[in-house]
């Protein structure tokens, strides 16, 4: 069943106007006049149009964080939750690619207030996913490069997919996902 509430077409129309135009160049009439709505509707879910952008990204991020949480919340053994994990993030965010694409492109552009807040969010999530391999290295299944470094190496390969995946190529979503996580899992092979 497709959401046709007033919020989430104000998301759809954002999120194509934001990829076709960016961020800066579109407007809120024209978001309006896309979602078939008025701008004291808009105004009634959104603050903003940087409330629409964090919003888009949010969504994503939340999907993210509790695909993470129920991973790392498993008994499977250390290693088996960090590669479904790391091959879960790249499908989600290719399965979301515009949402995420516009996001990186566009974070720049947020009010201070709302960067802070959306950086936190990705900062708990990246948090909990270093989480998983610190406790490998701490078992000895990891080595012991810094997690830090690992996370922003294998998170920087994910934020530019946008860069270069396109739907019906020669790999699918979760073929993508299963090599990234293989990278991954080969890069902490002590």
């Amino acid at each position: 069943m497709v959401d046709d509430s007033v919020p989430n077409r104000l998301l759809s129309a954002a999120t194509k106007l934001f990829a076709q135009k960016g961020f800066d160049r579109t407007s809120v009439q024209e978001i309006v006049a896309a979602a078939g709505v008025t701008k004291g509707a808009m105004y009634h879910y959104f603050g903003s149009k940087d409330d629409l952008l964090s919003e888009i990204y949010g969504r994503v991020l939340r999907l993210q964080t509790e695909q993470l949480e129920t991973v790392a919340g498993t008994d499977a053994p250390v290693s088996d939750r960090l590669r479904r994990a790391a091959a879960d993030v790249v499908v989600s965010t290719i399965e979301n690619l515009d949402d995420t694409t516009i996001f990186s492109q566009s974070m720049h552009q947020l009010g201070p207030e709302r960067s802070r807040s959306v950086r936190a969010e990705r900062r708990h999530y990246h948090e909990k996913f270093r989480s998983l391999i610190e406790e490998g290295q701490r078992d000895g299944v990891f080595a012991g490069t810094p997690a830090d470094i690992v996370v922003d190496f294998f998170f920087g390969a994910v934020h530019h997919l946008g860069a270069w995946y396109r739907t019906g190529g020669r790999l699918s979503a979760r073929e993508v996902g299963e090599h990234y996580a293989d990278l991954l899992l080969t890069s902490l092979r002590p």
